[in-house]
């Protein structure tokens, strides 16, 4: 539903300068006092309520730009004032910045148990430093290597020692910069504690109406568990129905991801309007009475706002709920609503309440996607027109996946790295079988135990989840099934949007000026995409890695590359560490050996300890491993040490001023602290890796 004229929009209008309020103080946070920023906002209100209370005597009716002008500047300010609010590390009583012996948290969200440690955000409320105790803010990330800290719940209080570290920036180049994911949420360090090491003071003593929420959402998972069989099926009915993701398995994520259709497994739009499709049907009959109309609309908000709240109150079903609930409150009072202006207006609501929703993935790919069904679905809907009624209806399908999947991909290619080709066949399957599971689950969920009623309901439940998946296994597995390590820059991204935009822009509007700017913005990206690859294929590296407790090495020229490593492929470290450096790198041809092995090609030599790429040398000494070497004749500009190898303090005591010895995070802290004092005496030059970035050299 596209806007007939921009008085039909005003909430979009007001919302851009908010978001580049809220964007400029995030990518420039030049402030981190609200102070000026507030005063600023309350100047502007005042001189905007001014020139309304005097705007005949002023004339300003003759420069109406001066108003609009105000407005946008007072939204502006408040996005960069709600943000500066919003970051907890900008407090002065936050607990990064008070010396304190311990430190009194109380847990602020579900615990989950994973690796047979319990992983938890707390909220930091108080500082004891010598039987003084100091009011403090800030949340902290938790994890317990303890069996009884399975009985940790939310807003329990816990005792802890106050040592924390700050959370570690990216270390290997393309990695997730899981710092940046979690300063976005208000983390910025975290702990790590045994059992006898903290003390519950307090239980339960947190926001009551999230504590019912939780332990209700627990109560239904714990039914699905005893009533279905198939592991796989309880996660995934867990996660569609619930929003409870934390029995997903690794192998259903990547079906649902590479087929497009991951958008089923968080409980977002799609849910809350089969809710309330099913809630306005079985409401129906109070349509008949006198103030029917206005019950049955309090009695679906109030439902779907259940339901929100059930699924943890994500962005995208707040989003939903408060667009459902004002297109409801239109309808009951016959009022017309701008479906783009209630997108805004949801926006608006949640982004006032916590600005940092902007950088969730889930928030931007959602808005994304229904703006796709608002702006664009009618576009490409008009494409073609079909005469019979099941194919229009099925052309209509079509069409919403396509806009949605379309205005989504710069987003989900600059995430994901990865672009389903099968999608439209994969999310017209899915339809059916996760209506099923939507209505069958909240009926199985919501009934009590009835014989043969309750237990049909599960098989039902559990079937159409296992058929769902089983459909999308077989889609994810054939042929060209998705590109797959596509990386692009923000920029790129831009490009592609924009690009887009003016794509459905000249089909709904066809203009000569559009279709221009279109071919100019896509040579720009054309450019920009092979200059990268261009460059890519004629460099070479020697990239040192930096794994937790592992050694890596990776050897690349242009397209090619020599991984040298102990761990395997299949390994959660390789993929999270060494494959996306790879995969950024437009690597096609790989090998992969262990420091043991021997290799030779025409442009790296690796033998015994030797690594020859191009024109460097490295010389690998590892503590597992005995080699005599000849530093005379091998002269080598690098020296590698993994598993603190204790004899090289026998072997270096000559001129080694012009080597770089480069230390992995396989030594221990003794060895790295003796060789740093080596190192100084001897004038060596080392870089450590353990704890810090890699090292990329050129060739």
């Amino acid at each position: 539903m596209i806007a007939a004229h921009k008085g039909e929009i005003p909430f979009v209008l007001l919302l851009l300068p908010f978001i580049a309020g809220i964007g400029c103080a995030l990518i420039f946070p030049i402030f981190t006092n609200s102070k000026p920023v507030f005063w600023t906002f309350l100047f502007l209100s005042g001189l905007f309520i001014i020139l309304n209370a005097f705007y005949q005597p002023l004339h300003i009716y003759k420069a109406r730009w001066v108003g609009g002008l105000l407005v946008f500047g007072i939204l502006y300010v408040l996005g960069v004032y709600s943000i500066i609010q919003n970051k907890e590390i900008n407090q002065s009583n936050h607990f990064s910045k008070t010396t304190s012996q311990f430190l009194l948290i109380k847990i602020s969200n579900e615990p989950v148990w994973r690796n047979k440690i319990v992983h938890f955000a707390a909220e930091v409320i108080a500082g004891i430093n010598h039987n003084r105790t100091t009011t403090l803010s800030g949340t902290l990330l938790v994890a317990v290597n303890d069996t009884n800290a399975q009985k940790l719940y939310y807003g329990d209080e816990l005792l802890i020692p106050a040592r924390y570290n700050p959370i570690n920036p990216p270390q290997v180049p393309a990695a997730l910069n899981y710092k940046g994911y979690l300063a976005n949420q208000n983390i910025y360090y975290q702990a790590f504690f045994y059992g006898k090491q903290y003390t519950i003071v307090q239980k339960n003593k947190g926001n009551a109406l999230i504590t019912y929420a939780l332990r209700q959402r627990q109560r239904l998972v714990n039914k699905i568990k005893n009533s279905l069989k198939d592991t796989d099926a309880i996660a995934v009915a867990s996660t569609l129905i619930l929003g409870y993701k934390a029995d997903l398995s690794k192998d259903v994520l990547q079906a649902y991801s590479k087929t497009g259709t991951i958008h089923v497994l968080s409980v977002s739009g799609a849910h809350v309007a089969i809710i309330y499709v099913l809630l306005a049907f079985l409401l129906g009959f109070l349509d008949k009475f006198k103030h029917g109309k206005i019950i049955k609309a309090v009695l679906i908000i109030l439902i779907i706002w259940y339901y929100s709240l059930l699924s943890g109150f994500s962005p995208a079903v707040c989003r939903a709920a408060v667009m459902i609930s004002m297109v409801i409150i239109g309808k009951t009072f016959n009022r017309y609503i701008n479906t783009l202006n209630i997108l805004a207006v949801s926006a608006f609501i949640l982004l006032l309440y916590n600005p940092l929703l902007i950088t969730d993935v889930g928030f931007q790919l959602s808005y994304l996607a229904v703006f796709g069904l608002v702006v664009l679905q009618p576009v490409v809907y008009k494409l073609f027109t079909i005469k019979n009624k099941l194919g229009d209806k099925l052309w209509a399908l079509c069409a919403v996946s396509i806009a949605a999947q379309l205005i989504t991909f710069p987003l989900s290619a600059y995430y994901f790295h990865q672009f389903p080709v099968y999608f439209l066949i994969s999310n017209l399957f899915i339809m059916i079988p996760s209506a099923i599971i939507m209505y069958a689950g909240l009926l199985f969920l919501l009934m009590p135990k009835i014989p043969f009623i309750s237990s049909g309901l599960a098989f039902l439940l559990e079937k159409s989840i296992l058929l769902m998946n089983k459909g999308l296994q077989i889609i994810e597995h054939s042929p060209y099934a998705s590109f797959n390590k596509i990386w692009i820059s923000v920029p790129e991204c831009i490009l592609m949007m924009v690009i887009i935009t003016c794509i459905f822009y000249f089909l709904f509007k066809p203009s000569y000026k559009v279709a221009i700017a279109s071919l100019c913005f896509t040579l720009v990206l054309c450019i920009s995409l092979s200059l990268k690859s261009i460059g890519l294929s004629t460099s070479n590296q020697m990239v040192w890695l930096s794994i937790n407790k592992h050694s890596g090495i990776v050897c690349r020229k242009g397209n090619s590359a020599l991984v040298i490593t102990d761990l395997q492929p299949i390994e959660t470290a390789y993929q999270y560490n060494i494959q996306p450096y790879l995969d950024s790198c437009g690597v096609k041809n790989q090998s992969i050996i262990n420091f043991n092995t021997d290799y030779q090609s025409n442009w790296v030599i690796k033998k015994q300890s030797i690594i020859q790429f191009l024109n460097n040398r490295a010389l690998l000494l590892d503590g597992k491993s005995k080699s005599n070497f000849d530093l005379e004749t091998l002269q080598p500009q690098f020296f590698y040490l993994a598993n603190s190898p204790y004899p090289i303090f026998w072997q270096i005591n000559h001129n080694l001023s012009d080597k770089i010895f480069i230390i992995d995070g396989t030594n221990s802290d003794r060895f790295i602290s003796n060789f740093k004092q080596l190192a100084k005496q001897n004038k060596i030059k080392y870089l450590l890796l353990k704890r810090n970035k890699s090292y990329l050299t050129s060739s």
